[in-house]
């Protein structure tokens, strides 16, 4: 039986991620980066495929966790009447190579505790050899190198075994540390730093970049967590980030919609750019924009909604079908085929996030504003045309009402880059093609009997992703046809108060093929509670946020999405654009609170009701 999601803690060094369960199993690393195979993958199979367990033995434990402080450094207790015995697990920053310490600290009684370390390369599929050097093991297979050091004996398993089993004791003030380091198979020799160092380090690094946050309201924790969970998103030698560390986390448990989040997507990314905006974090801004004008380099139309973390566009999908997958989710794949699809959003998005990263005092870039010279004149040519949309359906392509308004965003803040900062384009154009698609999209996407926006031109289907129509400045919030859309998500599309992505009914096949059904996607549930705020009604967007907050789990994470009949997490985990909103709507409520703190300067208008 799988593990539940919000069982899991993420552990990262800002280029990776390990998530680690209540149980102390880590059952999902993947080495040197976010997107490299897996070397401990019983996150979608079993302890066959990888996993580190680390945990006294026996029955009758009673686990709690924590993060300490503020960081990604974890802490959790396992009590017995045999005793009590903290686990403290943590990714060093990346200096040289990624390594992973687990440090084992006696508090009361003797307590018993076993280590089962058993790697598997290649997710799962590949039996490392081993290699016994004094106080270190080396586990190597292929171009992989794992080197596990404790200050134990370790002992090599037998011939034929797979795993490292290693029993010890501890006593009140007693400590046992394991550090694991990666690096490729042809390097032996590493020096390794003292754990009880690394780890107070790796405490301080993150310790010090939660504190430089401008957020002040009464939800600091949440928004603290839900930041640093997004630089652990973030790969830093780029500055890319990813949308999850995790693959093919279904949206329905047993379900078939298993798909790779370990990629930086446009949307995703520019959405991360403007919580951390908002929360002060401007050197994450800078690095954004180089990581984007380094990925999209070429034409438009060469530009792609996703890509690796380095900006690498090619990721072929495949199957991995020797893992079972998670709750018996199938198949399991690596790689995306979305990333050739065309999706007319991103390029409001880019447009909307330079535009931002300028109100905000990043330094211009003449290359930034040549890219949306170029940006704008494609769009102009094919802002028309059907696309994917926003949640990448695989059936035929549509005009999508989301995908529309973001092209009207895309010309919105062209215009206004030139009316307000001073920058140079054919401004007259620009505004004719703004007015252009908004009578467009109010006319074909807008259903009069209904009183709703719809999914697609022509369409019955409702999709929550126009209730972004307020916060991307389309419509204000309090408009007749924005109070229409609400009524309808909220009797059409909400199950216990969260909001699902959109219709699923006899209709959902034609759209994507895969009527299946999932879980109330959570950022969608995020918007709604936008909308009431923006329009006025604050205490009712409130109480949609505080039950979006009672959803995380006991270290503050969050899925993508949410399955309201089992009352599970769904998904892959933690999700970026779960957390985005929880920033963006908690600024939003302290900012009617009077509790704000200087807030990034929003690109976006903010129409009354």
């Amino acid at each position: 039986m799988s593990t539940p999601l919000e069982d899991y803690a993420m552990i990262g060094d800002t280029q990776t991620a390990a998530l680690v369960s209540r149980a102390g199993d880590v059952d999902w690393l993947c080495l040197p980066r976010f997107d490299s195979p897996a070397c401990f993958a019983a996150l979608l199979g079993g302890p066959e495929h990888g996993r580190w367990s680390l945990a006294p033995g026996g029955e009758g434990w009673r686990a709690t966790r924590r993060y300490v402080g503020d960081s990604l450094v974890l802490e959790t207790v396992f009590e017995s009447a045999q005793g009590k015995v903290r686990v403290v697990d943590c990714m060093p920053v990346r200096q040289r190579w990624p390594d992973l310490i687990r440090r084992v600290e006696g508090v009361t009684g003797r307590v018993d505790v076993r280590s089962v370390f058993r790697p598997r390369f290649d997710y799962g599929s590949t039996v490392p050899w081993f290699r016994h050097d004094g106080r270190r093991l080396h586990a190597v297979a292929g171009p992989d190198h794992l080197v596990l050091f404790c200050d134990l004996d370790l002992t090599p398993p037998e011939v034929g075994e797979d795993r490292v089993v290693t029993d010890f004791a501890v006593s009140p003030g007693e400590v046992v540390e394991f550090h694991l380091a990666w690096t490729t198979s042809e390097h032996h020799d590493l020096p390794l730093d003292e754990p009880q160092d690394a780890v107070e380090r790796t405490r301080e690094w993150w310790q010090e970049w939660a504190g430089r946050h401008r957020y002040r309201g009464r939800y600091g924790e949440a928004v603290t967590r839900s930041l640093l969970t997004l630089k652990g998103l973030t790969y830093a030698p780029t500055g890319g980030i990813v949308a999850a560390p995790t693959t093919s986390l279904p949206e329905k448990l047993g379900g078939v919609r298993n798909w790779d989040y370990r990629f930086c997507w446009i949307r995703d990314a520019t959405f991360v750019l403007m919580a951390l905006l908002d929360a002060g974090y401007r050197q994450e801004a800078r690095d954004w924009r180089e990581w984007l004008l380094r990925a999209v380099a070429g034409t438009p139309d060469q530009m792609q909604i996703m890509y690796g973390v380095d900006g690498t566009r090619r990721l072929p999908e495949m199957e991995l079908d020797w893992l079972p997958g998670y709750a018996g989710s199938r198949p399991v794949h690596t790689g995306n085929e979305a990333t050739n699809q065309f999706q007319t959003d991103v390029y409001g998005e880019v447009m909307e996030a330079m535009h931002l990263a300028r109100l905000e005092g990043i330094a211009p870039d003449e290359d930034a504003w040549r890219l949306q010279h170029s940006l704008m004149d494609f769009l102009e040519g094919c802002w028309q045309d059907p696309d994917n949309g926003i949640w990448e359906v695989r059936g035929p392509r549509r005009h999508f009402t989301h995908s529309k308004m973001m092209a009207w965003v895309a010309a919105d803040r062209a215009v206004r880059a030139v009316d307000e900062l001073d920058l140079d384009g054919p401004v007259d154009r620009w505004r004719r093609l703004r007015h252009k698609i908004h009578d467009e999209v109010c006319t074909k996407g807008y259903d009069a009997e209904r009183e709703t926006f719809t999914q697609y031109y022509g369409s019955r289907t409702l999709d929550a992703s126009v209730l972004m129509a307020p916060e991307i400045g389309f419509l204000p919030a309090g408009d007749h046809r924005m109070r229409g859309t609400v009524r309808a998500v909220e009797r059409e599309l909400t199950t216990d108060g969260l909001v699902m992505r959109y219709t699923m009914d006899e209709h959902t096949e034609e759209v994507d093929g895969l009527p299946e059904g999932e879980g109330a996607f959570l950022a969608c549930t995020f918007w709604l509670a936008d909308c009431y705020v923006l329009r006025g009604d604050v205490e009712r967007g409130r109480e949609i946020f505080e039950h979006l907050l009672d959803l995380r789990n006991d270290v503050g994470l969050l899925a993508e999405q949410y399955d309201p009949q089992t009352g599970r997490l769904v998904g892959n985990f933690p999700q970026a654009l779960s957390h985005i909103p929880m920033v963006n709507t908690a600024f939003r409520l302290a900012e009617h609170d009077g509790e704000a703190g200087q807030r990034a300067a929003r690109s976006r208008k903010r129409p009354e009701a």
